[in-house]
């Protein structure tokens, strides 16, 4: 790759009269870099939260997991005091210390065209990370593991029958 193709980030300098950061006994100025003050860690749990939310803020994401893991959370939503469906169902993440790569299983809204779905889940979940955690997001994986049928829908939601 030839250095003109090479892309990098633009540097920002400062005057040192800018910055009252770092003055020492003698007066003089030095900017200190906020790096350089300590250190921040993301958990692997902030990401797939972020990641979890963003793919289910997309129009046809009905939700998010598959086989098992949704229905433990099925089970789990119907016992009281139990609490609701976790937002990071569906959601595995590695996270480096400035990299960070996703892999989510979704359900699809029947009528949705899933590969179009998928590239605007892929660039709502990178968008949410990268501008909350400041992660590069180098890739979002995507497995879809059901269709939800709009007469599913219907069953799941009509009240149960009491014979007296």
């Amino acid at each position: 790759m030839s250095d003109q193709t090479q892309l990098s980030r633009p540097e920002t300098t400062h005057p040192a009269s800018e910055s009252t950061h770092g003055a020492g006994p003698h007066g003089e100025n030095r900017r200190m870099e906020p790096g350089a003050r300590g250190r921040t860690t993301i958990a692997d749990g902030v990401v797939a939260k972020i990641a979890g939310l963003a793919a289910r803020d997309v129009p046809g994401v009905q939700s998010m997991g598959g086989g098992f893991v949704r229905g433990m959370g099925t089970v789990r939503e119907r016992v009281p005091g139990a609490g609701s469906r976790s937002v990071t169902s569906g959601v595995k993440v590695e996270v480096g210390e400035v990299q960070t790569a996703i892999d989510l299983s979704i359900i699809v809204e029947y009528g949705f065209p899933i590969v179009e779905l998928a590239g605007d889940v892929r660039t709502e979940v990178i968008a949410a990370i990268e501008r909350m955690t400041g992660l590069e997001v180098v890739e979002v994986n995507i497995t879809v593991t059901d269709v939800k049928l709009p007469d599913e829908e219907e069953e799941q939601q009509a009240p149960e029958r009491r014979v007296a």
